[in-house]
């Protein structure tokens, strides 16, 4: 599996975000799976098993039915240069997470999901890790996190970080992190220096801005070639996006 080292820049939060807040929650759909079937999302009402995460909600049929009319699909273009990534530059399907270090729901996706999807889809996948530390939640280490991770990516080691901050071996916090990058046998020093001089405070905080204004609210939320899944969804879900994508099912 390649991974790519990118060195982080600034997000844009200007130039790319040219919908409404609300535009976003219409399309934005939340998969459950449960009994072996797929079932509609749980607030905003019911999805076709069929249909792909963003599809539209479609009204219970009346009893005199007009013809069905097609689903909405939405895809949103959300930057990924200068973010981490991992995957062929030229993959097929580029998958964008939004996560916190501090979210059980994440690393819950991090330790059923993300090897089996990547491993179901060799060449094929392109992920890029963007940052949605939510200290409001009271995650009060998560973004410290997110920063320490940015720092072991100086040393090309961000995603082999990115996966001692999930399994937790230590936890987090500054001495969890120097004892990871120790464990990774990077330059302590720097990376001392790195996390102590908040190198990448901005950088995570204008991430976490750009979702705000996105209008995603709640890690992890995923964007596949820009279509929307909330939530730790199974592979399974993943995986009837991604097939469809890659079958031209899902108009561009």
């Amino acid at each position: 599996m390649q991974r790519m080292y990118n060195q982080p820049s600034p997000p844009v939060t200007e130039d790319t975000v040219t919908f409404k807040r609300s535009h976003f929650y219409a399309v934005m759909t939340l998969f459950a799976f449960a009994a072996g079937m797929f079932v509609g999302y749980l607030v905003w009402g019911r999805v076709a098993p069929a249909q792909p995460a963003n599809a539209q909600a479609q009204p219970p049929a009346a009893a005199t039915q007009a013809p069905a009319e097609e689903p909405v699909y939405t895809r949103y273009d959300i930057p990924t240069e200068g973010f981490p990534s991992i995957g062929p530059e030229d993959a097929d399907i580029v998958i964008v997470e939004f996560s916190d270090y501090e979210c059980p729901f994440c690393k819950r996706w991090h330790d059923q999901t993300y090897r089996p999807l990547m491993e179901a889809y060799p060449d094929k996948i392109r992920l890029v890790y963007r940052n949605l530390p939510l200290p409001e939640l009271n995650h009060t280490n998560a973004v410290s996190a997110a920063e320490a991770a940015l720092c072991a990516g100086d040393q090309q080691a961000f995603w082999e970080f990115h996966d001692k901050l999930f399994n937790d071996e230590y936890g987090l916090g500054e001495e969890a992190y120097l004892k990871y990058a120790a464990d990774l046998g990077l330059d302590t020093k720097a990376f001392t220096e790195c996390l102590t001089s908040r190198r990448y405070q901005e950088f995570v905080e204008k991430d976490r801005q750009f979702a705000k204004q996105l209008g995603v609210t709640g890690t992890p939320t995923f964007f596949i070639n820009g279509l929307a899944i909330v939530g730790a969804q199974p592979l399974e879900v993943f995986k009837q996006v991604i097939d469809q994508e890659l079958a031209g099912e899902i108009p561009q």
